[in-house]
């Protein structure tokens, strides 16, 4: 099988810019067995839910959601087991130093295929206020309307 280039989104996030400030993006690789992998080339999954711990200095991604492949049989696996994240050391020492600061945690972004491997965007993130979230929502309302009038003013 040619190995495909490019990049290919499987799944976004898109609830943790809403709930996040997001300060630093990271790509990891993340560790799968192979029906996971063609479950995933089907584009099913779900990081939702998802969460990311470091477990004595090792990443690990939990409820990251990836359907049974429905011609895997005996071979399927836990659809949200832990998954490992690959990083290297000083990357995760990096983020561990991060989070320890008050605020902080690690979310997943996105996965997404880059050539023919999987990766996981994570992002450094610090939490919103309800006031930030209307804020943001407030901003984007203006845009939309500055957008609308815009498009009417150029049309007329």
């Amino acid at each position: 099988m040619p190995k495909q280039k490019g990049t290919r989104l499987i799944a976004n996030n898109k609830k943790a810019y809403h709930e996040f400030f997001v300060e630093e993006k990271y790509e990891a690789g993340i560790a799968l067995a192979g029906t996971e992998v063609k479950s995933l080339r089907q584009g099913q999954c779900s990081i939702k839910e998802a969460f990311i711990r470091i477990e004595k200095g090792e990443m690990f991604i939990y409820q990251m959601h990836i359907p049974p492949y429905e011609k895997g049989n005996i071979f399927n696996r836990d659809p949200l087991r832990i998954r490992k994240l690959l990083l290297h050391k000083s990357e995760i020492n990096k983020l561990l130093g991060k989070i320890k600061e008050k605020g902080y945690t690690i979310i997943p972004l996105q996965v997404y295929f880059k050539d023919s491997l999987v990766k996981v965007e994570i992002g450094l993130a610090r939490g919103k206020k309800l006031y930030d979230k209307r804020a943001d929502i407030a901003k984007r309302d203006m845009k939309r309307e500055a957008e609308r009038d815009f498009k009417i003013r150029n049309l007329g």
